[in-house]
């Protein structure tokens, strides 16, 4: 029969793995999420630069600047949210560790480094959705934007 302390043990074990789990897959997610927005803007971004040099109305040439600029913003978030992000202070990831010996990290690896390892990777996540749902906001300020500059645009 386990004991209440075995038991908790046990629990821990198993949500930890599962936490850590969940977190890399969240990561992965957005880092998809990013790369799809990447193409998307990318590809609204060369529709838009084949219009460069033609005469547009004034309130037409506006507001596709504007669009311009909030996919550029929504652009420059993106990549934030891919970069990889190789600095800090952090001891459970593989930058410490790579900058240990091997005896370092045989005595670092001597624990449980689990939550530690959720937490940084929490915190990673965090500021990768947060990127994320800014650039989304931008994407779609822009496609507005751009539906108002159709419709400011003459018919030809």
């Amino acid at each position: 029969m386990s004991t209440p302390s075995t038991l908790h043990t046990a629990t821990t074990d198993t949500n930890l793995a599962d936490a850590l789990a969940a977190v890399t897959t969240e990561i992965g997610r957005t880092d998809g999420k990013a790369s799809l927005l990447l193409a998307f803007n990318g590809a609204v971004l060369a529709g838009l630069a084949s219009l460069a040099g033609r005469h547009l109305p004034t309130p037409t040439a506006v507001l596709g600047g504007l669009a311009v600029a909030a996919l550029g913003t929504a652009t420059v978030l993106l990549l934030l949210v891919v970069r990889p992000r190789l600095g800090g202070s952090d001891r459970a990831s593989f930058p410490h560790w790579a900058r240990l010996t091997e005896h370092e990290i045989r005595t670092c690896m001597t624990g449980d480094t689990r939550a530690a390892r959720v937490r940084v990777l929490s915190r990673i996540a965090l500021a990768k959705f947060g990127r994320l749902t800014r650039a989304v906001d931008c994407t779609l300020a822009a496609l507005a934007l751009l539906a108002l500059a159709a419709l400011t645009a003459p018919l030809a």
